[in-house]
């Protein structure tokens, strides 16, 4: 790094001195905190995704956003050229940027990094970076922090694309470096008219009227319910009554939003007793997120539609037309190409969801917990589906399986057009489309499962019952050391400390359809329990037993 790049960066740095005492780490949510504690991290990470542009000769986006926290936190996000999370290979360097607490071994340490990576910073190639926030306060201040960082390395440029949910600002990313029209309109647009290609194709026999076919959606007082206002007015007939948006009077992610209705099992601000029977659903602050619920009788609890039976969903229709394709009396002999469909799931996705993927005879695999585990997993598919049971997941799509199914509805456009064959590619195609690609994403994830309903005819009570989810308990133990805890199998067994995955073994034997596992949180020093039984009781027994263990062996009192 010369001279003058060098005093650019200690020039801007010097205005952004970092808290003192305090220690950010880059996770899979990037780096989020209390607001008033990331000016600094702002600003560096501008510099980090001048850089990062400059070395992948791509657009990099910035994405201001703390999700589901509460309103007074913030954060920031990078989005990788191909509108994913920040290579891993990056992080350890977003880590040391973010806590060096000199200016000038801040300069060191980005022109050692400049070096190592072989960045040139010559002029040849410039850096451009696509920027977006969400509603919080906050996000005006800290997106100014972070223009400056870019703006620190020299010949980058910015275009703020406003306030946007974070699947936009990535998609936006995706389509820029595709060569595709990159704007808010362009993705209203493409997500619109997917949702009414799919609605189209619905088989004849299945279109069948519905009396008070509406679906209310909580927007967790954020960005998402906004959005969504816009997006229902380019959709047609779909039947959309927006509630909890940023225009109102409520407080971001306070007792609304798809984690507060996903961990509290309760109807959020703004549902009651009106709302029974009706098919709900819920964002959250920058609608990544999304759950369907429904609300019960004495209009305070729900029953709950998460992640892993959106994912059944999902999973089940892509099935039944990659199966009617199978048969295409067109395939030729010599071409024996069938996609593979793959399912990602963690340890966490509830044991019956599990059970009904593999009895529909797909390929189910776990990762370690972590988006950019599971979304690393179901890009090595021809078709993958990922989905946490929080509600964040999403379908993607190889070029291969693309290119394959343009090429078979252009076969059966001109041998059987209007075949329900012909229309599985065109729905697929459609489905490709519809999702995002990038990343996890409320609205066109809400669009698909709307589609998929009429498709089937099913209503939310009926795709509710697909199958019964087992009772399950999460539980955190205190420990003195969470890295004495190694676990292999996508953190489903134990391999240190020597002795206890028996232990948890033995437990986990007396209960019917026992499961748990245990793994060390990523931020403090505790250890997170899961458990599943046929029962609630025998659930938190088994819960109960195995936290006791995870203390005889490593709590406070294992050493004495």
């Amino acid at each position: 790094m010369n001279q003058e790049q060098s005093s650019l960066v200690l020039q801007s740095s010097s205005n952004f001195s970092p808290p003192k005492g305090v220690k950010l780490s880059y996770g899979t949510a990037g780096f989020r905190a209390d607001a008033t504690l990331l000016k600094s991290t702002v600003h560096r990470v501008g510099i980090l995704a001048a850089l990062r542009s400059i070395q992948t000769k791509s657009v990099i986006g910035l994405m201001i956003t703390a999700s589901h926290n509460q309103v007074s936190d913030n954060g920031i996000k990078i989005a990788d050229p191909n509108g994913g999370m920040l290579s891993q290979l990056w992080e350890p360097f977003a880590d040391s940027l973010a806590n060096v607490a000199d200016p000038f071994e801040l300069v060191q340490l980005i022109s050692d990094f400049v070096s190592k990576e072989i960045i040139p910073l010559d002029n040849v190639r410039s850096a451009e970076i696509l920027l977006g926030r969400d509603t919080r306060p906050s996000g005006e201040y800290l997106l100014e922090a972070a223009k400056q960082g870019i703006s620190s390395i020299k010949g980058a440029i910015y275009h703020d694309m406003g306030i946007l949910t974070t699947p936009q600002l990535h998609w936006m990313v995706r389509a820029r470096n595709m060569g595709m029209n990159s704007t808010e309109h362009d993705y209203f647009q493409q997500l619109s008219h997917s949702y009414r290609c799919l609605v189209e194709l619905i088989p004849d026999e299945k279109k069948v009227s519905k009396s008070n076919d509406i679906v209310v959606v909580d927007g967790a007082n954020g960005v998402g319910g906004d959005k969504l206002e816009i997006l229902r007015e380019l959709c047609g007939d779909l039947s959309i009554e927006v509630r909890n948006s940023s225009k109102g009077e409520g407080v971001l992610n306070k007792g609304v939003g798809a984690d507060f209705v996903q961990k509290e099992k309760v109807v959020p601000s703004g549902f009651g007793r009106s709302d029974v029977g009706l098919r709900c659903a819920s964002f959250d602050g920058d609608a990544d997120r999304l759950v369907y619920f429904l609300v019960q009788p004495d209009s305070k609890l729900i029953d709950l539609v998460d992640g892993d039976k959106i994912l059944s969903l999902f999973a089940h229709f892509i099935k039944e037309q990659l199966d009617a394709l199978k048969d295409n009396e067109l395939e030729k002999p010599c071409d024996p190409y069938h996609p593979r469909l793959g399912i990602v799931q963690t340890a966490y996705a509830n044991g019956a969801s599990t059970a009904y993927l593999k009895n529909l005879g797909l390929d189910v695999v776990l990762t370690p917990t972590g988006v950019k585990y599971l979304h690393e997993k179901a890009s090595e598919y021809d078709i993958g589906i990922y989905f946490e049971a929080n509600g964040h997941g999403t379908i993607l799509f190889s070029d291969t399986v693309l290119s394959w199914l343009e090429d078979r509805n252009s076969e059966l456009s001109s041998a059987c057009t209007g075949s329900e064959k012909h229309k599985a590619a065109l729905r697929l195609l459609a489905v490709s489309k519809l999702i995002n690609q990038a990343v996890g994403d409320a609205l066109s994830g809400l669009l698909l499962v709307e589609a998929i309903l009429l498709h089937t005819g099913w209503s939310i009570q009926k795709w509710n019952e697909l199958y019964k989810d087992l009772p399950s308990r999460q539980l955190k133990v205190k420990v003195v050391d969470r890295t004495a805890v190694v676990t292999a199998k996508a953190e489903t067994v134990v391999v240190q400390p020597a002795g206890i995955q028996e232990a948890i073994d033995t437990a986990t034997a007396k209960y019917r359809h026992g499961r748990c596992f245990i793994r060390p949180s990523g931020t403090e020093d505790v250890i997170r329990v899961y458990a599943e039984a046929a029962t609630q009781e025998e659930t938190d027994s088994l819960a109960n037993s195995v936290a006791k263990l995870v203390d005889q062996f490593l709590g406070f009192g294992s050493s004495q």
